[in-house]
């Protein structure tokens, strides 16, 4: 286990050096792209709940697609934090919303708004690979909340990043949660299972 946090440790500087330069490159271009392509590949059932992201630092910006999702008639959500070692919860969420600040400065929904399961979850990344594989932070909410999620029932999850953000492999354990798709400027990308 110490070997494949030392190379995740790795990957992730990799990662944040080539999501740097994306970003510094395509700007707000990168969200605009991923709302053009939209999340029609998915097949999802009209009036799906659809939790995006609030985006941080040089992370692609999911907002433009988050609109246009809710002008097909989505409702959406972001996730909230519970705190350290727990899974994130959803709020159901509409542009232009009061949001609360939580850690690291992610904006979240208050937390008056109604908690609902989403049927897509649009999960940020530092890197990703064909088989669905992702890097995070590292904090692990991700893979808890997901593993939670998919034992209440289907759920479809998109990562979000920058082409640059792909790899050849991202180290991984059992219980790191694998994707269904990735969407990056150029398209959508249906992630196999090795």
């Amino acid at each position: 286990m110490v070997g494949i946090e030392d190379d995740k440790k790795k990957a992730r500087a990799v990662a944040k050096a080539r999501r740097s330069e994306a970003f510094a490159r395509l700007g707000a271009a990168a969200g605009d792209a991923l709302a053009r392509h939209g999340l029609g590949f998915l097949g999802v059932r009209p009036g799906a709940v659809v939790s995006g992201f609030s985006a941080i630092g040089e992370e692609i910006n999911p907002l433009a697609l988050m609109m246009r999702l809710a002008g097909e008639g989505h409702p959406l959500a972001l996730p909230a934090m519970q705190g350290k070692g727990l899974p994130l919860v959803f709020r159901a969420w509409t542009p232009g919303d009061d949001m609360a600040s939580a850690v690291w400065g992610i904006a979240e929904p208050l937390a008056s708004r109604l908690v609902v399961r989403p049927d897509v979850v649009l999960v940020p990344l530092l890197a990703f690979d064909a088989s669905g594989h992702r890097l995070g932070y590292g904090g692990g909410f991700y893979d808890r909340t997901l593993e939670q999620l998919r034992l209440l029932g289907p759920v479809l999850t998109v990562g979000i990043a920058y082409d640059e953000q792909r790899l050849d492999a991202v180290p991984h354990l059992d219980y790191d949660q694998p994707l269904d798709w990735v969407l990056t400027p150029s398209g959508p990308l249906a992630c196999s299972r090795c």
